[in-house]
């Protein structure tokens, strides 16, 4: 394992979050908290060249997607450069994975685009709100919750995101103007005005399609480079690799340079992206309150606006982020704590807000690309930082020519692999049921995307919640016939216990037991116990717990694993034993078959 990861790896102690944690002040405590302290003091000259190697690979791909998303989510040009900084220099102090990177994402724009009205002052204050939101999760530790939003759910909502970010490209794909944004009015407005297709849009925004989708096959086919390899193959494989991985920045600049071409001729087929802000954005407070035609906007107009907004983004930031985190984690073989990478995020998002950024999350697309560059550390980011700075200083009166057709293109080939059709076939041979809220959430999601995902959850746990009340059960036969709930033994589940006991236990000649291997500490296995005496009334009823002769227990006081019914005579009710432990004295009263 390299010693990078290692570093990594020891960023987090063994059992954060579960053992009592020491002192606030302690050193363990202190790089808990401030993950860089363990891995910077065996920061070597090696892990500069390829941090640094890795940091201008991402720089040249955050570049054009920055410009290309704050299309997406409805906003100037220069707002996602303003988001793809503030992340790269947090993250450097705060975050636990070597590979992610921070900063605007597809899908997350997307969710701007809903609930920040195209208002620049809406998307910063929403930066900042989810940020405060994200960051006192981390300090309460509630990231457990994400653990509701099953993987259908999750599938369902990226996968409709793709489709509804790459059909919302097709407007500026194919030059089309005054198409809404909505997205069943998107499609029919499309669709109506296709006769208004520019030429020179389609064809350059086809072009640079075509471009990157080869630029990415070459990329996914390149060979290793071995050391026993002649200087010039190295040389050439060195120089393919550093084209296909910026492939955005190379296929962008290419369409800027044909649309200068034709700029200085007079004439002009493209739509351009036109002006931006030159400079760096200023330091201040997020806009707490906002002037528009009508009036002043006060703060709390401001979050009704937004409404579910404030809950919607900052969780899907946190979830698409953490996912990113353990993905690359486990892949490299290193651990992560989620808890320091909800402070990262969180603490990226309120710092973000001060320089004008809307809400960014951990992008999978980038942090692959980062990972591939063979990044070692998350100071790979700084270099990325300073490029983003330097863009925006220096850079911006050239992006004037690049054409929309072109950011179109860098979209469509990144939202792309968000629509996972393998997984149908996947939950079709395992579980089937879980087809459900995937498809809820799907189709959902293109009405308003806080429903499809409220719905999706409330659909998985509804599944969740029938197999809890209706478990299976294996039953073994012999003298003592044993019935085994799969899933323990919850209260929803006591009728249909009941049931079973009634229905197939007590018939035959020989006596039921039943067996919960994830046990029960509840007062409503009183209410089982009623079923058990109810079941074997006329009859005295015993219990034992593990090791012991049988005694009497009152379920009220004392947690059990299994309860047993043996034939019409008696009964068991072993506590912390092994799963239905029927005791000798028990079953040798059993009578013959």
């Amino acid at each position: 394992m390299p010693s990078s990861v290692k570093a990594l790896g020891q960023a987090r102690p063994s059992g954060a979050g579960m053992a009592p944690q020491a002192c606030c002040c302690s050193p363990a405590a202190v790089q808990r908290r401030l993950p860089i302290l363990a891995w910077l003091p065996d920061y070597s000259m090696q892990w500069l060249k390829m941090d640094f190697i890795a940091g201008l690979s991402v720089g040249l791909t955050v570049i054009p997607q920055a410009l290309a998303y704050a299309e997406v989510a409805g906003l100037p040009p220069q707002y996602g450069l303003y988001s793809a900084f503030m992340g790269c220099f947090v993250y450097f102090f705060l975050g636990t994975s070597k590979d992610v990177t921070l900063g605007p994402t597809a899908i997350l724009s997307l969710l701007v685009s809903f609930y920040t009205f195209h208002e620049p002052a809406y998307a910063v204050l929403l930066a900042f709100l989810s940020g405060c939101i994200q960051l006192a999760m981390g300090f309460l530790r509630l990231g457990f919750l994400l653990d509701f939003i099953s993987c259908p759910v999750i599938k369902g909502f990226t996968s409709a995101a793709a489709v509804t970010i790459g059909f919302g490209q097709i407007k500026n794909l194919l030059g089309l103007q005054n198409i809404p944004r909505q997205f069943f009015l998107q499609v029919y407005h499309t669709f109506r005005n296709i006769g208004e297709t520019r030429v020179g849009d389609a064809v350059l925004g086809l072009v640079c399609v075509v471009l990157l989708l080869v630029l990415k096959l070459m990329r996914d086919h390149v060979p290793p480079v071995h050391p026993e390899m002649p200087p010039g193959v190295r040389l050439s494989h060195g120089l393919v690799w550093t084209a296909t991985t910026a492939r955005n920045a190379l296929v962008v600049s290419f369409a800027a340079l044909v649309a200068y071409s034709f700029e200085v001729t007079g004439y002009q087929p493209f739509v351009l992206t036109g002006e931006i802000a030159e400079g760096l954005p200023p330091v201040r407070t997020p806009p707490f309150s906002v002037t528009t035609a009508n009036g002043t906007v006060s703060f709390t107009e401001m979050v009704q606006d937004m409404g579910a907004g404030l809950a919607v983004v900052p969780l899907m930031g946190l979830l698409e982020s953490i996912a990113v985190a353990k993905s690359f984690a486990s892949q490299n073989n290193y651990r992560i704590d989620a808890n320091q990478e909800l402070l990262a995020i969180g603490l990226t998002n309120m710092l973000g807000s001060l320089v004008s950024s809307y809400p960014v999350t951990g992008s999978f697309g980038r942090t692959a690309v980062n990972a591939q560059s063979g990044v070692c550390t998350p100071a790979g980011g700084l270099v990325t930082g300073v490029l983003v700075l330097l863009s925006l200083d220096y850079l911006t009166s050239l992006f004037y020519y690049i054409p929309k057709s072109a950011l179109a293109a860098v979209i469509i080939m990144a939202v792309a692999p968000l629509f996972d059709t393998k997984i149908i076939g996947t939950l079709w041979r395992v579980k089937r049921l879980d087809l459900l809220p995937l498809c809820v959430t799907f189709l959902l999601c293109f009405w308003e995307v806080q429903y499809g995902i409220l719905a999706g959850t409330l659909v998985s746990v509804l599944i969740l919640l029938h197999s809890v009340a209706r478990p299976k059960m294996q039953m073994s036969e012999g003298p003592v016939l044993v019935l085994q709930p799969a899933s323990g033994l919850h209260f929803p589940a006591v009728e249909a216990l009941r049931e079973a006991i009634l229905s197939r236990a007590l018939e035959g000649p020989h006596g039921p037991a039943l067996g919960c291997q994830g046990g029960a500490r509840h007062s409503w296995a009183q209410e089982v116990s009623e079923h058990l005496r109810a079941a074997s009334s006329g009859y005295p009823q015993s219990a034992c717990s593990k090791g012991d002769s049988p005694q009497r227990l009152s379920l009220r006081t004392h947690s059990f694993r299994g309860v047993g019914i043996q034939g019409r005579k008696g009964a068991c009710l072993p506590s912390e034993g092994s799963c239905c432990a029927v005791p000798k004295q028990l079953l040798s009263r059993v009578p013959p078959p």
